[in-house]
């Protein structure tokens, strides 16, 4: 008798994602780019103080260097163009005006080719007008407010013989007469009002230093001659040092105070300072 024979069902290979199928869709995914120049109204205005009636910055003749194509290439401003680069116009080039108005130029986002000139390619973008960037004003903001903020509890933790010492560079020697309230509010305010020059002068050792010396000479203890060259003791002119010529007599101080022969006699006017 026959064996039936039994026929034997289609097996459809089954195909798996491979690693390298999936890293070429990665790649071809990260291919895609996005658009480096953001379309929108853009706002400039003229640098300064002074907002003339009208002002007018130059359209043609200028040249911007090409770092990919290694040289420099003509721009110019023609409404009936689509490019701002000579080298990329076709057919008649005419000539448009860049003119401000009381030191304000508004560019609608139509006018990309004007946009970019002003924004990526004009010589005086940054020095005779700027383009109104609302985020970047934001992060220049932010940094100012945190300086003084850092100044400001830089202040108000201050020891009072270095809040003395500073004050005394800003307000001369009136300070000596000031009260310790005084002198703590006049700090604050200094602070606030000038936050990096007061940072810079609190992390300065010879600011308490000079300071220092000019207590000294004011109780006394210590006096600088007529002539402004030599610091002498109080009590019977015996010479301590020498000022350098052409320096500051309590800057030259402060500097030598810290020389070996300088710390032994700082040692000494500290004890009668006590």
């Amino acid at each position: 008798m026959a064996k039936k024979q039994t026929k034997k069902a289609d097996v459809v290979p089954e195909v798996k994602a491979t690693n390298e199928m999936v890293e070429v869709k990665v790649q071809a995914k990260a291919e895609l780019k996005k658009p480096t120049w953001e379309i929108k109204d853009r706002i400039y205005y003229l640098k300064g103080n002074t907002k003339p009636l009208s002002k007018m910055i130059r359209s043609s003749n200028i040249f911007w260097f090409d770092e990919e194509k290694g040289y420099q290439r003509e721009l110019k401003y023609c409404q009936n163009q689509q490019t701002p680069f000579v080298d990329e116009m076709k057919g008649d080039q005419r000539l448009s005006h860049i003119i401000f108005r009381n030191g304000v130029l508004f560019v609608e986002k139509e006018k990309t080719v004007l946009q970019k000139l002003l924004s990526l390619y004009h010589p005086h973008a940054g020095n005779i007008f700027y383009e109104y960037n609302p985020s970047e004003i934001a992060e220049q903001q932010i940094d100012i407010l945190e300086l003084e903020a850092d100044a400001i509890v830089t202040a108000r933790n201050m020891d009072i013989n270095l809040a003395e010492a500073i004050l005394r560079v800003e307000n001369g020697s009136k300070v000596s007469k000031m009260s310790s309230s005084e002198l703590k509010r006049d700090l604050l305010v200094f602070a606030r009002k000038n936050p990096s020059l007061f940072l810079e002068l609190a992390s300065d050792d010879n600011v308490q230093l000079r300071n220092f010396g000019i207590n000294a000479t004011e109780l006394g203890i210590i006096k600088l001659s007529n002539d402004q060259r030599n610091f002498l003791w109080g009590s019977n002119n015996r010479p301590i040092m020498v000022v350098p010529f052409d320096e500051h007599p309590y800057t030259a101080l402060a500097h030598w105070f810290r020389t070996d022969e300088g710390m032994e006699i700082y040692a000494n006017i500290e004890k009668r300072l006590n």
